[in-house]
């Protein structure tokens, strides 16, 4: 039979009341509300999504919004009678309403609160939005089988992404109390971690049942204290005595990535005398992340870390240092003026530099062979993470910074001086502009094209408000804040395709002369437009889908695919992303293989003559394309194509090129069978 489990985790037999092992009130297996029904007058109930300790959760459609999927989340127990009812409203409202005001995009949006009214009970229901995607939990387990956990890489990458997070619901004074792998989802729509099921709420619904319905443990004649928080997951404080602090969801936060990079459960790891946690005998972390983790996951509360940014700055100063031991960050450029700025006159914004047309490249030769890449990529990934780390601001402020003092050339971009907001605006909208130009600063992206490419995007969806100043008052907030949504998703788009620092640092000022110097460099390399272009689209189009089709060239967006070009260039370069096929002396086959990330794509040459027979033979995953170009520009045998297969005559002697670029949103493997015969 089903077992039933309460918000902490535990489980129980089914047909349990209470916890065996907390004494929370368990919820009832029996369904309150059927597929189909309609509450609240607009929402369809489609699915139970899962249950815990204080109701179930519902997909759902809004009949007011176009049939828009949102999550229904029910507290039960149910309350009975109308004073009761009101009574424990009023409670869910004052916390519903703070968690209304969090606005960040990798936290669901909660809607509202509502009552449903069935015969003399009543149930509260809470409406967020619905994120789709798999939970780090489910993640997890579908690895277990096959003797899988996540990787420092992927646990670093994931530290990066939720830290600011934290950051900034701390900073709304809002404290999570159930960070856990059941928590946080994986958003599928753009690969980020969505932070999701606040405790706030549960701690409600647990004040709610004990003083309402008298909730008693067997044998004890005082209500039930709950302590939200899962065993293992929650600080030693939390679950003793109740007490939340920004360093308990540092705590919960810590917990989560051990259990996931050692595929243990928390009771497995730690000692239960000591509270010490015996991870390394599971798994070998680099030195840096295993002492950042062990300080989040002190026994005692002031030995931790105190907020996320403490984290963040000692995780992302070890990962610059690697990535580039010998370098410190050179000073940022002189600010220039900006455009469209709410409250100033708009002034003319200089163009990107208009790249020209794709031209081919000469072919050449390139002895390099294949390197593993894994740990390479993991650096270039993280210290491209380094400059991006902050959290949302939910309002956009993209100037007035021109008079504030450069930090110095030793100074590292997270500990730039202050950046003073304009005064006019209230003090968080400040706070949140600046952080969010924080942002930017720390990416070491030009101001002029930060400010240049989001207008883009603005105009773009916004076609009447080109060119137009927004102004700072209430009639305009709600575009101001959809300039700074925009705004945000460009930044963290741009983060995710791991830019070089170079490349970051030109955007706005690459041209034809960029081109043309490309084409020299890779000169040596025997190797055709066509396929560096390959490369460099799979990444572009891989974060910016929306471009595909679109003449993005002679715009601002432009720009970060050049970006892409001159580090796709560099990686051929290196042989980082080119191999030479070279055949032994009677040798008619040759293969080669290897790993694709997300999005990354890896070129083959081989010199071969015409008249001979050539088979190839591509496996791999089905979201890969596959392209087979000639010496020349007229012999193309396949390109961006979904076919594996090619037989025939070769029509010319020269550099055959072989290209395999990814579009799945996981790792692949991929294994190249070339046949040659003359």
């Amino acid at each position: 039979m089903t077992p039933l489990y309460c918000s902490k985790g535990h489980e129980n037999p089914n047909g349990n009341k209470f916890c065996r092992v907390c004494g929370e009130m368990l919820p009832s297996l029996a369904k309150t509300f059927d597929t189909g029904k309609i509450l609240g007058g607009r929402y369809r109930i489609l699915r139970e999504l899962g249950h815990g300790g204080f109701g179930r959760t519902y997909l759902a459609q809004d009949l007011n919004r176009f049939n828009e999927l949102c999550v229904l989340k029910e507290f039960a127990p149910q309350v009975q009678g109308n004073h009761a009812l009101q009574k424990a409203e009023e409670l869910f409202e004052r916390e519903a309403g703070v968690l209304y005001r969090l606005q960040h995009p990798q936290i669901p949006q909660f809607r509202e609160l509502f009552q449903v009214q069935q015969q003399d009970k009543g149930t509260l229901l809470l409406v967020q939005d619905y994120v789709e995607g798999q939970t780090y939990r489910a993640l997890l387990e579908a690895r277990r089988p096959q003797g899988l956990r996540f990787s420092e890489a992927e646990v670093t990458q994931l530290l990066i992404q939720i830290l600011p997070v934290l950051e900034y619901i701390h900073f709304m004074r809002v404290i999570h109390r159930d960070i856990s792998p059941d928590n946080l989802i994986l958003r599928s729509t753009d690969g980020l971690p969505v932070l999701i099921d606040f405790g706030g709420v549960k701690e409600v619904a647990a004040n709610v049942a004990s003083k309402f319905l008298g909730s008693k443990v067997a044998g004890q004649n005082k209500p039930i204290i709950t302590r939200l928080g899962k065993v293992g997951y929650a600080p030693p404080e939390q679950m003793q005595g109740g007490s939340v602090f920004p360093h308990s969801d540092l705590y919960a936060l810590g917990a989560t990535i051990l259990v996931l990079v050692t595929g243990q459960e928390p009771q497995q790891i730690i000692d239960p005398n000591t509270l010490t946690w015996n991870w390394r005998r599971e798994i070998s972390l680099s030195s840096t992340l295993g002492r950042i983790l062990d300080k989040m996951l002190q026994p005692r509360p002031g030995e931790r870390y105190q907020n996320a940014k403490e984290v963040l700055r000692d995780l992302t100063t070890h990962l610059q240092f690697a990535s580039d031991p010998q370098s410190a960050p050179s000073p940022p450029q002189t600010k220039p003026t900006l455009a469209v700025a709410p409250g100033s006159k708009p002034v003319a914004v200089n163009q990107p530099a208009t790249p020209a047309t794709r031209t081919p490249l000469s072919t050449f030769t390139n002895n390099t062979v294949l390197d593993w890449l894994g740990k390479v990529v993991l650096v270039s990934v993280l210290a491209a993470a380094v400059f991006g780390f902050t959290f949302w601001a939910t309002n956009w402020w993209f100037k007035f910074r021109g008079s504030q003092p450069e930090p110095s050339p030793k100074e590292s971009p997270i500990d730039q001086p202050d950046i003073k907001p304009p005064s006019w605006f209230p003090s968080n909208e400040a706070k949140r502009k600046e952080l969010l130009d924080q942002r930017r600063a720390n990416l070491e992206i030009d101001e002029k094209f930060y400010v240049q490419l989001v207008n883009e995007a603005f105009w773009n969806k916004y076609p009447n408000q080109e060119k137009r100043q927004l102004g700072t008052g209430s009639k305009d907030a709600p575009l101001r804040e959809e300039w700074d949504k925009l705004a945000f998703e460009l930044l963290t788009r741009i983060e995710l395709l791991n830019l070089s620092r170079t490349a970051r640092g030109r955007l706005g000022s690459y041209g034809t002369a960029d081109l043309t110097s490309w084409k020299q460099q890779v000169n040596q390399l025997r190797l055709s437009s066509r396929a560096a272009y390959d490369i460099a689209d799979s990444k572009f189009f891989h974060k910016f889908p929306d471009q595909r089709g679109e003449k993005f060239i002679d715009k601002s967006i432009g720009q970060v695919w050049q970006g892409i070009v001159g580090d796709t260039i560099e990686a051929l370069k290196s042989g980082k992303a080119l191999q030479r096929i070279e055949f032994a002396p009677g040798a008619v086959i040759q293969q080669v293989s290897g790993t694709l990330e997300p999005g990354d794509g890896k070129a083959f040459t081989a010199k071969l003559s015409g008249g001979q027979v050539m088979e190839v033979r591509l496996a791999t995953d089905v979201n890969a394309l596959f392209s087979v170009y000639g010496p020349s520009r007229k012999t193309t045998l396949l390109e961006d194509s979904n076919e594996r297969y090619w037989i025939g005559d070769l029509p010319a002697s020269g550099f055959y090129e072989f290209v395999v670029v990814s579009q799945a949103s996981e790792p692949i493997n991929y294994r190249l069978n070339l046949r040659v015969e003359d």
